[in-house]
């Protein structure tokens, strides 16, 4: 007797609560890989970004907001801060670097930022095209950035007001790509990076020197003018217990840690998470139980035939081996539907969004956490089983065939 074959064929006699419990199961486990997968990508992200950072320098306000705005490029900044406030941080003996930041524009929803050099080499970037920007108006463009508007070296854009795409375009003053980025898997693919000068140059409407060259950076605007933020390294651990409560103290800016308010950020998205998957599981748990249902009414309406399997020889294993067979059967194929919706999700999201496409590459990928899940989908199944299999195995097949 072939346990495997007997077993299916009872699995396709019964089609709709086959069904059922497979679509349940599936749906569960998909739950629960998504949640794994989209948090996983989330945090290892939000890691990859602030690396390399520990301190954000900027007006009054958020220090969330602040970390949101200058290290994830993802809200508005409070304010902006006086560019001599630059020279006093990198006067500081407990900083090693400082890069200043200053936002205002976008192209086609994508930032532009200006800033240094050295925000390049913060995020291992590699020019892909180019070079990178020496006069006011040349841009780099994050790989992101290149791939969504078609632009490359040689191209010209102007930039519009405001952090979002919708805004009146700078028509007066036209950047030119000078470069392209390879792609980085950090923020820096989303951005278009220019100097300090080009930002002033759109915003301060004055003229730019007629050789193309940038002004020094001690002239005669520098008095008023301004950067967004600043993105501090210091030179030991012991400045991260001194310099941000000195900052928030005796200047008029404040300082935000982008680990610590990353910390908060990731804990109240923790609690919606938490909730998600615990409606996936209770998913898995009705799954259990509906399988369970549908096993002990199979072995109710298969006594007959299974006494007569008995009476053909079939030993007592035999029989509980069947109905252990097809609950395993349906949790392994719930459980491979389940996965599969779940990575094909993370796709259909990378491609749906823009701004998601590095999900793209997450989808392909498995995570060591997910043999968890088909553990547990698979248990769900075994566990569920046992007790019409232990009965199978203790029927009594005289009292059996007697009943016809």
């Amino acid at each position: 007797m072939n346990i495997a074959r007997l077993a299916l064929a009872y699995l396709r006699r019964r089609p709709l609560s086959t069904a059922l419990v497979v679509a349940l199961l599936a749906i569960g486990v998909a739950v629960v890989t998504l949640t794994l997968l989209l948090t996983h990508e989330l945090e290892t992200r939000l890691q990859r970004d602030a690396a390399g950072i520990d301190l954000v320098v900027g007006a009054k306000g958020s220090p969330l907001q602040l970390v949101l705005a200058g290290v994830y490029h993802v809200d508005v900044p409070p304010g902006n801060i006086p560019l001599a406030a630059i020279t006093q941080l990198r006067a500081d003996p407990r900083v090693t670097r400082v890069i200043p930041l200053s936002l205002g524009d976008n192209l086609r929803g994508f930032r532009i930022v200006g800033t240094e050099p050295a925000l390049v080499e913060l995020y291992g970037g590699v020019l892909a095209q180019g070079a990178l920007w020496t006069v006011p108006l040349d841009a780099v463009l994050g790989s992101d950035v290149a791939r969504a508007t078609g632009l490359a070296v040689g191209g010209t854009f102007a930039g519009a007001h405001g952090l979002a795409a919708g805004g009146g375009e700078h028509g007066d003053a036209q950047y030119r790509v000078t470069g392209v980025l390879a792609p980085t898997g950090s923020v820096l693919d989303r951005l278009v990076l220019t100097g300090l000068e080009s930002v002033w140059a759109v915003h301060e409407h004055r003229p730019l020197p007629a050789d193309g060259k940038a002004e020094a950076a001690h002239d005669a605007h520098d008095d008023d003018r301004e950067v967004t933020l600043a993105l501090l390294k210091f030179r030991s651990p012991l400045a991260a217990a001194t310099l941000a409560r000195a900052i928030d103290k005796d200047t008029e800016w404040v300082a935000a840690s982008p680990a610590f308010e990353t910390a908060r950020l990731l804990t109240v998205f923790g609690a919606g998470v938490d909730l998600v998957r615990a409606f996936a599981l209770v998913l898995m748990a009705a799954s259990a139980l509906m399988l369970f249902v549908a096993l002990a009414q199979a072995l109710e309406d298969r006594r007959y035939d299974m006494a007569i399997l008995r009476t053909l020889g079939a030993t007592r294993g035999k029989v509980a081996g069947v109905l252990l067979v097809e609950g395993i059967a349906l949790a392994a194929v719930g459980t491979v539907i389940g996965l599969l919706l779940a990575h094909g999700a993370v796709l259909g999201i990378a491609h749906w969004r823009p701004d998601a496409a590095p999900l793209a590459a997450a989808a392909w990928r498995w995570l060591p956490v997910e043999w968890a899940v088909v553990a547990l989908a698979m248990g769900t199944g075994i566990l569920s089983a046992l007790w019409p299999a232990w009965r199978a195995s203790r029927l009594d097949v005289a009292a059996t065939l007697a009943e016809g």
